[in-house]
């Protein structure tokens, strides 16, 4: 039986609502699954989260005149944990017309702590972040007070080979070299007298929960 213009008609609109429908649900489904993946991208990998959670650091394990190693990473930035020796302190404590900025004056650089002539909490254990302020290379540590190639009267410190950069065992640049400031002190507590926390910046230190610090051996 034939069916009526008017019938013809009807059936044909309804179909393209059906058809439009169909379109439609699919266009969404396809769009949510395309923002599942770039929803997924603004989540923080674990290990994104764990390069800026705080780390903890056995200092027992660093002698007098030593670097810690391996070389904690903290923030994605290596962290130089350094022991000095007596004869090191005491030169740090003299003036010494060759620094930059001895007296630690861009208080941006290191907690209130360390604006001192040791730029720490203490004056034996040293921890600064071992990125040279010139072009973000890593400085190599040089403990011991003797003549090198780059510096004929060197004292101990550190020294960037990138551009001739050089830091004395405070972290504390010398004048006339690429560097412009000193080394960043990192924000760092004592757990006891053979550990400390880098990333806490308290004397009391609780870490939050599901928040716990990473070790390093």
């Amino acid at each position: 039986m034939s069916k009526t213009p008017e019938e013809a008609d009807a059936t044909s609109k309804g179909r393209r609502k059906f058809l439009i429908g169909m379109t439609s649900a699919a266009s969404a489904v396809g769009a949510i699954g395309a923002a599942v993946p770039f929803v997924k991208s603004w989540i923080p990998s674990a290990k994104a989260r764990s390069a800026g959670a705080p780390k903890t650091a056995d200092i027992a394990r660093v002698g007098p005149g030593e670097m810690l190693t391996p070389i904690p990473s903290w923030r994605g930035k290596p962290v130089f944990v350094i022991r000095r020796t007596s004869k090191d302190i005491e030169r740090l404590e003299a003036e010494n017309p060759e620094l930059a900025d001895p007296e630690s004056e861009d208080l941006a650089r290191q907690p209130l702590y360390a604006k001192n002539a040791w730029r720490s909490r203490d004056p034996e254990l040293g921890v600064y972040v071992g990125i040279c302020t010139h072009l973000g290379c890593s400085p190599k540590y040089y403990g011991e007070a003797k003549p090198e190639d780059f510096a004929s009267d060197w004292k101990g410190g550190f020294y960037c080979p990138c551009h001739g950069s050089r830091f004395d065992l405070a972290g504390r640049v010398v004048k006339d070299v690429p560097a412009p400031d000193n080394l960043d002190v990192p924000p760092y507590s004592y757990l006891s007298d053979t550990e400390i926390i880098i990333g806490v910046d308290e004397d009391s230190v609780a870490a939050a929960p599901g928040d716990d610090p990473e070790e390093i051996a």
